[in-house]
Formats: structure tokens, sequence, C-alpha cells
């Protein structure tokens, strides 16, 4: 229970940090290809990972308050669609950077030989940070093909 509360706050924790960093890198001439990043462009594979599941969760409970500039309104401006996205990229970009950032720390509790430590802050990792940056890219693969609609 300990490696788990320790895990959650670090990884809470790691998303301040991925916000800093983010805004270290934003005008980095690398960042349009870090705001393009796509891990998983299959929406099956997607599935298999539970991706839907934790979309539905991050929809139907207290984290859907966490970022209120990721909405999408009912009628579409091209215009809102280009900042929704830049909006996701921050988020997908922040929560990568975090997840680096909490990946260390749990290679650090494998050097050391604390398995079960790095086991469980990776799981926590995985779930609130990788999971969400997933989410933004699948997310952005959506609002590319509304902007190619619209424009």
């Amino acid at each position: 229970m300990q490696y788990l509360s320790f895990s959650i706050s670090i990884t809470i924790i790691s998303w301040i940090i991925g916000m800093i960093l983010h805004a270290l890198i934003k005008s980095q001439p690398y960042y349009t290809d870090l705001s393009n990043l796509n891990f998983i462009k299959s929406k099956r594979l997607n599935k298999a990972i539970g991706l839907g599941v934790f979309k539905w969760i991050v929809k139907n409970t207290f984290f859907k308050y966490f970022n209120q500039k990721i909405k999408l309104e009912r009628r579409i401006q091209v215009d809102e669609l280009y900042e929704l996205r830049k909006e996701m990229s921050i988020s997908d970009i922040s929560h990568l950077l975090g997840f680096t950032v909490v990946t260390l720390f749990a290679f650090v509790k494998f050097i050391y030989g604390n398995y079960s430590f790095g086991l469980v802050m990776m799981a926590v990792n995985i779930v609130l940070n990788l999971y969400p940056s997933l989410l933004q890219q699948e997310n952005k693969r959506r609002i590319d093909k509304l902007i190619r609609i619209y424009s």
C-alpha cells in the first residue's frame, strides 16, 4: 500500500514537472515532431489495451474536470479545431515528459533491487501518464480528420 500511495503521488507530481518541461521545449525545432507523435495508430490495438475503457473513465469521472480546454462543442469552427489540437498536443507531450520522469524513478528502484516498488510505480505511471498520452494521440488523429473535412 505504501508503494501505491508513493507511486500515485510521484506520478501526479510528474504532471506538473511535465508541464514545466513542456514550457521549456515548446519553442524548440523538434517540437513539431513531438506534437505529431503516434505510438499506436491501430484502432484495434487501442481497443485491445483498454484505451476505450480509459476514455470512458476520463469522460465520466472527476478526471473530466482536469483540462477544461480540451472539449469539443457542437458547432465546429476550423480555428477552434486547430486550438483544440494544440491543447491536446500540450497535454500529450506533458504526459509523455511526466512518463519519462517517473520511468527514471522506477529505473532507479530496479537498480537498487526494489523490484516490486519499481513495478508498482510503472503500473501507476502507465495508467496516469502513458494512457492519457495515448488517448490524446487518438483524439488528435480524429481532430486531424475533422480539420481535413472542414478545410
